[in-house]
């Protein structure tokens, strides 16, 4: 069973038509964050230090195009349902934190949304909605797709390194490297947000009075 596995990655990492597969789930994962790009990008990266191939850097290259354009469609999105996303229940809360979070941060906000579960969907969308410079949300997001397509590329690759002859095991460590990384900024915004939290709320307190 492992074996036919292995020979199924096998194939579909050696064929010339990864790099557009890698593109197009990257691209998709922008809008529609169920798509598994992340992981698709780790297991490149396994076979490419495990068997040669494909090619880390076209991995990484395809990867970060890929999230640049899936990024840019969110975006457009946020922009023409701007109305919408503003008056809904669900969004209302999500808009809020993005304009603070904007002020205090600015676009950088983008690049650390795309290292928080479903940040990196909500925060393209919500910066099309609030009309963020177009041109300083594609500096961002350039430095934002680069950074994560060699973090996912790079992962893969430590982990099919240290297992060269079993890239199911590299794979594994370098899924847990990624969910465990994932985990620790999860625990650190946990902690943060319990931390400012009564001060924000003093805050409003007395901004009322």
């Amino acid at each position: 069973m492992t074996q036919a596995i292995l020979d199924i990655l096998h194939d579909v990492m050696t064929s010339p038509w990864i790099y557009l597969a890698l593109f197009a789930l990257a691209m998709l994962d922008g809008f529609f964050p169920v798509v598994p790009a992340e992981t698709s990008v780790i297991t490149a990266g396994v076979f490419a230090a495990a068997t040669g191939a494909p090619d880390l850097f076209l991995v990484i290259v395809v990867a970060a195009l890929g999230a640049f354009a899936g990024d840019h469609i969110s975006y457009a999105i946020g922009r023409t349902t701007n109305d919408r996303l503003r008056n809904g229940r669900r969004s209302r809360k999500a808009f809020a934190w993005a304009e603070r979070a904007l002020a205090e941060r600015g676009g950088l906000v983008l690049v650390v949304a795309r290292y928080i579960p479903g940040g990196r969907t909500a925060c393209t969308l919500t910066m099309g909605a609030v009309a963020y410079p177009r041109r300083s949300f594609a500096l961002f997001d350039a430095v934002a797709a680069v950074s994560w397509a060699v973090y996912s590329g790079l992962i893969g690759y430590v982990g099919g390194a240290a297992f060269e002859n079993d890239p199911i095991k590299g794979l594994l460590l370098g899924l847990g490297i990624a969910l465990g990384i994932t985990a620790v900024v999860e625990v650190v915004r946990y902690l943060r947000h319990r931390r400012t939290a009564p001060q924000v709320k003093a805050e409003l307190v007395t901004s009322r009075d």
